[in-house]
């Protein structure tokens, strides 16, 4: 029996940026990068400090506007200039302070600025509960601090609340930068729970991280960078630890990595 199950590479990305340069003064933060995400995939974006993986999505996150390059969600050629554009393609960027209202609990900050309102004018709390109730329990079931200010929470409650309110606001494309920075192991595990619903969501989400074990734990490829351009991407099966410690240190691209324009040639 032919089997009819798509594979990544036969799906369209749900982003793809395709020879992204963006300069600063001069100096090329990101030069000729291109990557791609398919939907229920996780990309781990590795590099030292300076090696263009924030800059680069920045640019899809709408925070940059690059210089050249293109981007494209979905197949079609998007237009992205600022955050609210990379909103209206289902773009969410979840950064590493979560930017979570401390001071008050987890159906207000899911409703922050777009609560919503009773006939008469004022805040229907009730409903808002109801609707973070709902998401909450697809995402972390185990989520009961509905009426706490967000700041009593854990680290990883917190991650959940700001990932609510992401995809509760149809994010299909997830940013999230150093998600499991400062946290303890059975938050971390908590957070990888989390990533992993997402992805059966079919969600595509981009990992910006230094720890290379969060990533491997986490993602599906890597792609890493380095002098603001692209060393190589691959399958985290088919490459090891110390083969993406080489790609990010010396730019050397392995025989199971896809080399791109920044690969050493040494």
């Amino acid at each position: 029996m032919e089997n009819t199950q798509k594979t990544a590479v036969d799906q369209t990305p749900l982003v793809e940026m395709k020879d992204i340069s963006i300069s600063f003064g001069g100096v090329h933060a990101v030069d000729n990068a291109s990557c791609e995400l398919y939907p229920g995939e996780v990309v781990g974006l590795l590099g030292h400090n300076g090696a263009g993986k924030s800059t680069l999505i920045k640019i899809l996150s709408g925070a940059y506007s690059r210089d050249s390059g293109q981007i494209f969600i979905d197949g079609k050629e998007a237009t992205i200039t600022n955050p609210r554009h990379a909103k209206e393609f289902g773009i969410e960027t979840i950064y590493q302070t979560l930017a979570l209202a401390d001071n008050v609990d987890a159906a207000a900050n899911l409703y922050l600025g777009r609560e919503i309102l009773t006939r008469w004018g004022t805040l229907d709390d009730a409903a808002m509960e109801a609707e973070t109730r709902k998401v909450m329990n697809r995402l972390n079931p185990n989520f009961t601090r509905f009426k706490d200010p967000v700041a009593q929470l854990s680290g990883g409650q917190r991650q959940s609340v700001a990932i609510a309110r992401a995809i509760h606001f149809n994010a299909r494309i997830l940013i999230m930068d150093e998600p499991t920075a400062a946290l303890g192991p059975a938050e971390t595990e908590q957070v990888g729970q989390l990533i992993h619903q997402l992805k059966a969501d079919g969600i595509g989400i981009f990992l910006i991280s230094h720890d290379i074990h969060d990533v491997f734990d986490l993602a599906d490829r890597v792609v890493v960078m380095k002098n603001g351009a692209v060393v190589g991407s691959a399958k985290t099966s088919d490459v090891s630890k110390d083969e993406v410690l080489g790609m990010i240190i010396l730019g050397n691209c392995p025989p199971g990595a896809t080399p791109g324009p920044g690969a050493s040639t040494d």
